[in-house]
């Protein structure tokens, strides 16, 4: 073989290596994009989705079609063994894709109101322990004299979980205090799952009660939203997801969730947060933050407004 073959032959074979490689990683990546997709379809659909009846699921599958407006029930709740639970966190998430505008309210856990199902005057929080995220839904739905389009249910338990697999999440503390375990000065704080159960749990050092630990609450979620979007690492997805399937419930299916990703996804540019206002009182011996009626209204208001 002449000298010049021998030299095209072995130009023509290190040109052929890399394209080897370059088609193995594709195929490779293909693969586990693929994986990851069908994993996480399999997932909510078969694990995470349970559909409510106070919710007219083909009235919002119209909404998320044509980019409008949505607002969200997010239900946290303290599950125990062979006992629902009660929702610690309630909070109506809004979004509106035409502002790039997202806000949560939260809805302190003692509020007293109507419990829809039972039509008895409790706290808002046991609507879920007396009948689940439909019962909730109905009750938030008739407090604020809105329209909900989805609920979701995270086990608090399951926050930490899911924070450990983000990493860490930082938030803007805004009070110092030490419980034990942690310090928690004022300013920028990072935290991983134990953290920041620490964090949103503290409630007896808080000059605010109950309404600081909800304000925490809404800072965490921010937090987790942050974390989650600018994840670099992709091969967490898989983690992340089997975390959610054992700890989430939703009424969202699968292709929901694709088009909020894609046609929502802007919304936590501008982040607002709200707490519902009230004083607290006893009947019967029995603690509960009364709201008044022209909170109620400004509260309604605010919602609506998302929607307009």
């Amino acid at each position: 073989m002449k000298r010049s073959d021998r030299k095209k032959k072995s130009r023509k074979l290190w040109l052929k290596i890399p394209l080897a490689i370059i088609l193995v990683l594709a195929l490779g990546i293909g693969a586990y994009a693929f994986s990851v997709y069908n994993n996480a379809k399999e997932t909510v659909n078969k694990k995470m989705h349970e559909p409510v009846e106070s919710i007219d699921y083909n009235a919002t599958k119209k909404k998320v079609k044509a980019t409008e407006p949505l607002n969200i029930l997010l239900l946290g709740v303290d599950q125990r063994a062979n006992d629902r639970g009660r929702s610690d966190a309630l909070m109506v998430l809004s979004l509106d894709p035409t502002k790039d505008k997202m806000q949560l309210i939260s809805i302190p856990r003692d509020t007293r109101t109507t419990i829809v199902g039972r039509g008895t005057a409790d706290k808002i929080n046991h609507a879920y322990a007396f009948g689940g995220a439909d019962m909730s839904v109905a009750t938030v739905e008739n407090f604020l004299d809105i329209e909900l389009d989805y609920y979701v249910r995270m086990n608090m338990e399951g926050l930490q979980e899911l924070v450990d697999e983000l990493g860490t999440i930082s938030v803007d503390n805004e009070i110092a205090w030490n419980d034990g375990k942690y310090d928690f000065n004022i300013g920028p704080v990072e935290m991983n799952g134990d953290k920041t159960m620490h964090f949103v749990r503290m409630r007896k050092q808080d000059p605010n009660g109950d309404f600081g630990r909800t304000k925490r609450q809404r800072q965490v979620i921010q937090g987790i939203v942050n974390q989650g979007a600018s994840m670099a690492s992709v091969t967490k997805i898989n983690g992340l997801i089997d975390i959610l399937g054992n700890n989430m419930t939703t009424n969202l299916e699968f292709d929901d969730m694709k088009k909020l990703l894609t046609g929502y996804k802007d919304t936590r540019k501008n982040f607002v947060s709200y707490q519902v206002k009230g004083s607290g009182t006893k009947i019967d011996g029995i603690y509960y933050l009364i709201v008044p009626e022209e909170e109620v209204t400004k509260v309604h208001g605010m919602i609506s407004e998302m929607k307009s």
